[in-house]
């Protein structure tokens, strides 16, 4: 895999080969520097090559495939986008970056998720939708329906790929590729790159640009990390006093939609403003309880690690890890919903004394010795 160099990262979007139209759009959004993997991938991609993009969550990889992708699409007879990811949260994210950039331009997408009505789907999907954001299991239920037609895709995206193949997708993933042209541009992003994801791309890509900022487990410089050792008894009591002393919105991670419903229903009878995102809410539940995070309607966001890279939420003050996650990788996910844009956060996590080997995996991962806290 050849593998592209850049230094000198903190430049405009001038020079990146992108069109004096999108330019326009980008300076009328307020986008004036580009991050480190847009300032790579950007040019590779816009040169219609194969990539293979390693970076974190939070990182501004949407724009880093988006804007080749819209500019692209816009120069090609009659080709159409195709952007597969883990999550419905992802999805409708996704769109929502690529719609701030591409509907000046006309751009129209659809957005294949479960949880939503096929309908719509396809009434998307007829009216010429430019671009095609989905998850595996509903691109395959249209598919077998003959409702999506995928002969015509000239830029395929595989975002958050690990992601995918830990969730399970690999076989509903080789259906997907076996139903698009050969000849196309594909994009791999992932935030690391196991055996797994090398095998996607020696397959089905060619000779794919490897672009690649921050190794996995990259300690983010602007999110302080602390510890509690407690016990499994005393967390709610524990969590009540850091959101007592922390202002701001806070994000908190469990290990089961169990306990996040029990947790959410706890704290909501303490009067605070909790909502709770994870595999058994619905679509429609999951859309309510980010957007009122977002907007400030609910303090606290309780979730699960299926939700722990499809929470874009500026400003998020405190990440707490009520569970600690069962893989170290996952801990560098949750904590990347902080610190993010410039800002500074704070992640806390709790730990039951038998999990101390767990925090030594972690440790190990992110290459710093976290501080144990000796508050209350």
């Amino acid at each position: 895999m050849e593998k592209q160099e850049f230094s000198n990262l903190h430049q405009s979007f001038d020079g990146l080969k992108i069109s004096s139209e999108i330019l326009a759009v980008l300076e009328r959004q307020q986008f004036k520097i580009p991050t480190p993997i847009q300032y790579k991938a950007i040019p590779v991609a816009i040169d219609g090559k194969d990539m293979v993009g390693i970076a974190q969550t939070g990182t501004g990889k949407t724009l880093a495939f988006g804007i080749p992708m819209l500019q692209r699409l816009m120069e090609m007879q009659n080709k159409k986008g195709l952007i597969i990811l883990p999550t419905r949260e992802l999805a409708l994210q996704v769109e929502e970056a690529l719609q701030k950039i591409g509907r000046g331009l006309g751009l129209k997408t659809a957005v294949l998720i479960g949880g939503a009505s096929m309908g719509y789907q396809i009434t998307s999907i007829r009216r010429g939708a430019h671009i095609i954001i989905g998850t595996p299991g509903r691109i395959n239920d249209h598919l077998k329906q003959k409702t999506l037609n995928l002969s015509n895709v000239g830029i395929l995206v595989l975002d958050e790929a690990d992601l995918m193949l830990d969730m399970g997708f690999a076989p509903q993933i080789k259906l997907i590729l076996q139903s698009v042209p050969t000849d196309r541009q594909t994009m791999l992003f992932s935030a690391t790159m196991p055996k797994e994801i090398m095998h996607i791309a020696a397959t089905y890509m060619k000779l794919p640009t490897r672009v690649e900022i921050a190794p996995p487990g990259t300690k983010n410089e602007n999110v302080e990390h602390e510890l509690f050792f407690t016990k499994r008894e005393q967390k709610m009591t524990l969590l009540q006093k850091l959101l007592m002393e922390y202002k701001g919105s806070v994000l908190v991670f469990t290990r089961t939609k169990h306990a996040a419903k029990k947790l959410c229903d706890n704290l909501s009878r303490s009067n605070f403003s909790t909502a709770e995102i994870h595999s058994n809410r619905s679509l429609m539940q999951r859309r309510a309880a980010l957007d009122g995070f977002k907007k400030g309607k609910f303090r606290v966001l309780v979730a699960t690690d299926i939700a722990s890279r499809g929470i874009d939420v500026k400003g998020i003050s405190l990440v707490v890890n009520y569970d600690l996650p069962e893989a170290a990788g996952d801990y560098v996910h949750r904590i990347g919903r902080t610190g993010r844009a410039g800002l500074t956060g704070k992640a806390i996590s709790f730990v039951i004394p038998e999990q101390r080997g767990k925090v030594r995996e972690i440790e190990r991962l992110m290459r710093v010795v976290i501080p144990v806290s000796k508050r209350y």
